[in-house]
């Protein structure tokens, strides 16, 4: 009888989602007393979207208004990222300014205007920023908080950073770094691809490294390592974008959103696992993952995988190939799995693949601008057998980089 009860209240009883262990969030610490000072007196504006939420799922931005008014100050206006303040917008529509129902103007720094102006920051006296960022440098959000760094400075403005996870991890660094002639609005910062640390962390970095001369403060976070991904947090995952659903998602974009770029085969945008699949009409699924297999690349699995994308690329056709499965993040290393795709699909299907790569110099840039370097292109053109030649064409760098990096990591996350 008493193993009977105890079952019930198992399943009746509510998860402990906040238990020993998790994460405190920028945002939450902000809320403690000794934060208040920083908001005293202050007309702020916030840079955020949906993601910008506390561990209760409080909107970042009404949490701050209420802290501001019981200080003295008020929340004066709102700046939105790529997707909107919603996120619901997709990937390259241009966004415009707007008002909230509270009457907050919320400007957009997507589109035609992408750093704030003067006329956007007449009156304010602290800056916040607070976006949940997904650790790779092609995502716009480190882009956009380079830019408020920017206005900051030019304008005196104080600004504040509410520090998140790093949903991959602090430890996973791979891919290439940017070089100067391809630096654009999807990679702005040369760190590489998959950088290892936390949006307070690249701010800091930015802030030195490109002596932006912000007055710069990282509020951070309580009970994230380094070795965490997203999901040992403790904390609820609110989608980032459109085609990032799950906190997941956020470990794959980095192994598969290259070949998207280069259209090579459905990535599984248009179906139910974005990012997380690799398939074409003319795979054939098991030799290809037997293949991939065989390299063994730490930390990953490949299994045979068919499906039906709904729209996007080959829609409604059935495509045949892998579906990844990451065996341990810690081991992983996303760009280069991704080059072993790449490279994968070039042997097994040379003519598929020199069909496909990308002729036109506009698909070709944004390609470039992608990766970072006008090299993987050229390699991908010229060579025969591709993966070893991309991978060794970032390495000294990257150890260069790991040098740099380790003066900006919080002593908080070690």
């Amino acid at each position: 009888m008493k193993n009977f009860l105890l079952f019930c209240f198992c399943l009746i009883a509510p998860l402990d989602l906040y238990g020993e262990g998790a994460v405190s969030l920028g945002i939450d610490q902000l809320q403690l007393p000794r934060y208040s000072p920083l908001l005293r007196n202050k007309k702020i504006g916030v840079l955020t979207n949906q993601t910008g939420k506390d561990s209760s799922l409080q909107p970042s931005y009404k949490i701050i208004a209420k802290l501001a008014e019981a200080s003295g100050g008020k929340l004066s206006a709102l700046f939105a990222p790529e997707h909107g303040l919603h996120g619901d917008e997709y990937a390259e529509r241009a966004l415009f300014d707007g008002m909230t129902d509270e009457k907050i103007p919320i400007h957009s720094l997507y589109g035609k205007t992408t750093k704030p102006t003067a006329d956007m920051l007449k009156g304010i006296t602290l800056l916040i920023y607070d976006i949940q960022d997904i650790g790779t440098r092609s995502y716009t959000y480190a882009t956009t908080l380079f830019y408020l760094m920017e206005a900051s400075a030019l304008h005196n403005i104080p600004l504040l950073v509410l520090d998140r996870p790093n949903p991959i991890n602090g430890v996973t660094v791979d891919g290439p770094l940017l070089d100067k002639d391809q630096r654009s609005f999807v990679g702005y910062i040369d760190v590489p691809y998959c950088h290892g640390m936390t949006i307070g962390e690249l701010a800091l970095f930015f802030n030195a490294e490109y002596q932006i001369g912000c007055k710069l403060q990282v509020i951070p976070m309580a009970g994230w390592k380094r070795e965490m991904s997203y999901s040992d947090t403790g904390c609820h995952w609110v989608p980032t974008s459109p085609q990032i659903p799950e906190s997941t998602t956020a470990l794959y974009y980095p192994m598969t959103g290259l070949i998207g770029q280069l259209s090579l085969a459905s990535i599984g945008i248009g179906y139910t696992l974005p990012f997380k699949v690799v398939g074409a009409p003319w795979i054939l699924a098991d030799p290809f993952c037997e293949q991939l297999n065989k390299q063994n690349f730490a930390g990953v699995h490949f299994v045979p995988f068919h499906f039906i994308p709904f729209h996007g690329k080959y829609a409604k056709e059935k495509c045949h190939g892998a579906l990844i499965v990451i065996t341990d993040p810690l081991q992983y290393k996303p760009v280069a799995i991704q080059f072993l795709l790449i490279g994968m699909i070039k042997t097994l299907y040379p003519s598929d693949f020199q069909q496909l790569l990308p002729k036109e110099n506009s698909k070709i840039e944004a390609f470039q601008h992608a990766c970072g370097t006008a090299k993987v292109y050229d390699i991908l053109r010229e060579k025969k057998s591709v993966v070893w030649p991309l991978m060794e064409l970032y390495q000294k760098r990257l150890n260069n980089f790991l040098q740099k990096r380790k003066k900006y990591l919080l002593p908080d996350y070690s």
